[in-house]
């Protein structure tokens, strides 16, 4: 059974696109992935089809109503409904690997200053950020967690193992990787994965594995002394 992916968003010609390119657009052929967009704005108000108001209380901006939201929702409440924002957990390699496993998941794209309180409050299962930092609309984390998705579909993906020893797989980032030629203006590559000693080759890339991360990543290292 392919996953299917309804994404709720007021652009769904961004999606173009992203999703007729490389694995995506693999996983789309062979059957594993199967997108479906829908449009709020067919269920807006009046001849302008209107999806947004001023919120109550004032402030700047404008608030992507309840009404238009619930009715796009509503069929798709046998889906696992994410709503895409910057005050939602962060979006983890974790997350993708449960999303993959899914029949069906809603992606929700908010706009302007977000979306009505009360379509999270009775619509939503879950809130998904991309991370500390804000966009013009959730358009792009859909992208992103549909492609993070795809590559993990079963015969996506060439070798299975490019997705099971990469970053994030094991609390680590992934060790830095070399190819032909040996060397370039002066720059070699490391010896030891030259040598054919796979047992060398292995400590090496845990070493570095274990450099890299607690480098540029020390938060993913497990507190020691807290064990303690």
């Amino acid at each position: 059974m392919p996953l299917t992916v309804h994404v709720v968003t007021l652009f769904p010609d961004y999606f173009e696109s992203p999703l007729r390119v490389s694995l995506v657009r693999r996983a789309r052929e062979e059957g594993q992935l199967v997108i479906r967009t829908h449009d709020p704005r067919d269920h807006g108000k009046g001849a302008h089809r209107q999806v947004d108001d001023a919120p109550f209380g004032g402030g700047p901006g404008m608030v992507m109503m309840v009404e238009p939201l619930a009715r796009t929702l509503e069929p798709l409440a046998h889906t696992h409904r994410v709503f895409l924002t910057p005050s939602g957990a962060p979006l983890r390699q974790d997350t993708l690997d449960r999303f993959a496993l899914m029949d069906e998941i809603t992606l929700v794209c908010g706009r302007y200053e977000g979306i009505d309180q009360r379509v999270v409050d009775h619509y939503i299962d879950e809130e998904v950020s991309l991370g500390d930092f804000v966009l013009l609309g959730g358009e792009v984390a859909a992208a992103t967690i549909i492609e993070g998705v795809a590559r993990l579909l079963p015969g996506v993906v060439g070798n299975p193992e490019s997705t099971e020893h990469e970053s994030f797989r094991s609390n680590e980032l992934e060790e830095p990787q070399y190819t032909r030629p040996a060397e370039f203006n002066g720059w070699e590559v490391p010896d030891v994965l030259l040598s054919g000693d796979h047992g060398a080759i292995d400590r090496w890339r845990a070493e570095q594995r274990a450099l890299r991360t607690q480098q540029r990543r020390p938060d993913l290292v497990p507190n020691r002394d807290a064990d303690s």
